[in-house]
């Protein structure tokens, strides 16, 4: 057994303890005791300080124990003393100087407006012409709907405007996508460029890329001694490859528990699977990553 000579934290003296819980306490920076008499009462006992804030005059009262665990050897009577004293110490980098273009404000922060209030001055600013235009302009440049996430500037205005992003999309002339509150239950069939039939816009965008990145692929692969059926089947290099779409993970806890089934399935029979979700498709089309192994 490893034995190591240290002090005791109350009263100074000398004694032997294992290394590993002398090594323990340093890494938690725990006090040690040579005995429970000595431990119980440095946790009884207390000590009277000012607060280590010198524009506070505030006495504090600690516990020994406390007292020693304080890396600086300060003792404050409240947060905002300590972060005081830490602030000065440790500033931290600003944020350049701002200024809003609502109120003229001047502000420090990470963003546009000085506040919610000045968001909501300038977003209310658009007109229902506007804000038909934004999607219009929107659905030209992305050739497709846009959907709500790629909007979030003006999603909540037009929702208020018009009553649902989806009528908003319907003012614009354009057809909406399937609505979240359908979104298990039915589908909006896309045409992709190559013929296939596609459930959504997301699938047809992704279904597009293998088409332009001449990649052979079949829609609705089954999977093995299951009826579970995969978006797409891939033949690479003499290895079966499915791809998914997994369009509402996180959204459902039965369609949870479907692509927990697939993954289980396809680490049974050794396939590889490519899991492809909405973050890899919105705000920015990232398949040329998520999908690299098809362009090597």
């Amino acid at each position: 057994m490893n034995l190591v000579k240290i002090k005791c934290a109350f009263c100074g003296k000398e004694y032997f303890r294992q290394a590993g819980r002398v090594n323990e306490a340093k890494k938690f920076g725990w006090n040690q005791y040579c005995s429970k008499e000595c431990q119980s009462t440095a946790n009884a006992t207390r000590i009277k300080k000012t607060c280590g804030n010198p524009d506070c005059n505030n006495i504090v009262s600690r516990a020994l124990n406390q007292f020693k665990k304080s890396k600086s050897g300060l003792i404050f009577c409240s947060c905002s003393c300590a972060a005081k004293i830490n602030n000065r110490k440790y500033p931290k980098r600003q944020a350049k100087l701002k200024i809003c273009p609502i109120c003229k404000k001047q502000f420090r922060e990470n963003r546009k407006y000085c506040s919610k209030e000045c968001k909501l001055k300038a977003l209310n600013g658009y007109t229902s012409k506007e804000l038909i235009g934004i999607i219009k302009r929107t659905a030209r440049k992305l050739r497709r709907i846009p959907a709500k996430r790629e909007l979030k500037l003006i999603a909540s205005i037009c929702a208020k405007r018009f009553g649902s992003w989806n009528k908003a999309i319907i003012a614009a002339g354009l057809q909406p996508n399937r609505s979240h509150d359908h979104q298990m239950y039915t589908r909006s069939n896309t045409k992709a460029t190559d013929g296939h039939l596609c459930d959504s816009i997301s699938e047809a965008l992704i279904d597009n890329w293998l088409t332009e990145n001449k990649i052979l692929h079949k829609r609705n692969v089954s999977y093995p001694d299951t009826n579970h059926k995969a978006d797409w089947g891939i033949n690479f290099k003499g290895k079966t490859i499915f791809v998914e779409y997994f369009g509402l993970a996180k959204d459902s806890p039965r369609y949870d528990r479907s692509i927990a089934k697939k993954k289980t399935l396809c680490c049974k029979h050794k396939i590889k699977l490519i899991e492809v979700y909405p973050w890899d498709l919105y705000p920015k089309i990232n398949l040329d990553t998520k999908l690299k192994i098809f362009l090597s």
